[in-house]
């Protein structure tokens, strides 16, 4: 069912119950106004399965570095930890937030000390923190988010029993942002702006929504930047965010599409496209419900399905069939997809373009589509491709 495919469960009930409101005012003097004609809509927050069984686990999450409550990748991931806890019965989760990069280690030691029996983290950047762990404690089940395990290579994780990895098709997601992204855009100029270069997950993004947009549209100009290879900039950092935005926007006056992908850092990206009266398209979660103060112009996000990925993680764990390497999320299991269009739906997103996005979301399940192509440089290590 293509519905559950793009959306998602939590998703799904939410659109059954979006109420759409009339924005107040008729005439938009900022900006170019293209999203603010078709107002707001409000939406319920996700709640927890109910309990199944009864474990006396302890779980924990070591956040990257920002704020739980970043409306992003570490309060998604709290929110599946959450719901895995409950899922399987065992006691609410801890959480401990990472405020700089040299405090992930010790941050999950903490946890390692006080017994815990299950430990996500969350993030690549915290990667080599957590394999160091794994290593050092066969007797734990570590869930990393986004840390991939390389092949054969046991220095890497390969082999460990008590390590899995909840592993991402980003390039699909973005591919689909892209197809959307090339459709709507009236100056055939969009863009994304990513928080590092550096971070494999961002690239793949990126390169996904340039190759999804153009494979729509062959005359759209794809501009793609970062705001900073310091971490705690990149993703924590809205007021940077902002302004980065704001300089990218006053110098490329002609973009009318603006994808982030930056964290925390994004949600100041979002912020400026609405103050320009662009459209937005928000990244990892729904951010049309996430970042509310933004909805008015957010035509989607390029969604992984976290919340579910770190649940499942927990509720294998719980069931004495806890996964252990590579977790693979992508369109041939519904683990991305798009967020729903709300107000948007049946006008800007055209029936067309829904055809569009699902017939490439099932070319891609099937193996037929590559959204790394024809760029071929989903990660390249790139500090700023300069496009």
């Amino acid at each position: 069912m293509r519905f559950q495919r793009r959306y998602g469960g939590v998703a799904s009930a939410l659109a059954l119950t979006l109420v759409i409101s009339a924005c107040a005012g008729g005439t938009i003097d900022v900006g170019k106004g293209l999203c603010r004609e078709l107002g707001d809509a409000e939406a319920a927050a996700p709640s927890a399965p109910a309990a199944s069984g009864e474990s006396d686990a302890l779980i924990g999450l070591v956040t990257d570095v920002g704020t739980l409550d970043d409306k992003n990748f570490n309060e998604y991931s709290w929110l599946g930890a959450q719901q895995g806890a409950t899922a399987i019965g065992a006691a609410d989760p801890r959480a401990i937030v990472t405020a700089a990069s040299a405090d992930y280690a010790a941050n999950i030691q903490t946890l390692v000390d006080e017994g815990y029996d299950l430990i996500v983290t969350v993030g690549f950047a915290i990667g080599a923190a957590t394999l160091t762990a794994a290593q050092e404690n066969p007797d734990i089940h570590f869930v990393g988010v986004d840390q991939f395990q390389a092949g054969d290579d046991v220095a890497a994780g390969a082999g460990l029993t008590n390590y899995e990895s909840l592993i991402f098709n980003e390039a699909q997601a973005g591919y689909l942002a892209g197809i959307v992204a090339g459709n709507i855009t009236e100056s055939n100029v969009i863009a994304a702006i990513g928080g590092s270069g550096t971070i494999p997950p961002v690239v793949n993004y990126m390169r996904g929504y340039e190759n999804g947009a153009k494979s729509v549209n062959p005359d759209v100009t794809v501009h793609l930047k970062y705001v900073s290879d310091d971490l705690n900039v990149a993703f924590n950092d809205p007021a940077t965010g902002k302004s980065f935005a704001d300089q990218f926007l006053s110098q490329n006056e002609e973009t009318d599409v603006l994808f982030q992908v930056a964290g925390k850092t994004g949600n100041g990206v979002l912020q400026s496209a609405e103050e320009a009266g662009i459209y937005a398209v928000g990244v990892d979660v729904d951010q049309w419900q996430s970042t509310s103060d933004q909805a008015e112009c957010i035509v989607t996000s390029a969604e992984k399905k976290l919340t579910r990925a770190v649940s499942d993680a927990i509720i294998a764990f719980g069931g004495d069939g806890a996964r252990a390497g590579n977790v693979f999320y992508g369109a041939d299991n519904d683990g991305i997809g798009l967020a729903p269009y709300y107000q948007f739906d049946g006008n800007v997103i055209t029936d067309e373009i829904k055809t569009a996005v699902d017939g490439a979301f099932d070319q891609m399940a099937s193996g037929d589509l590559d959204p790394c192509q024809p760029s071929g440089l989903c990660f390249a290590g790139e500090a700023d491709p300069g496009t």
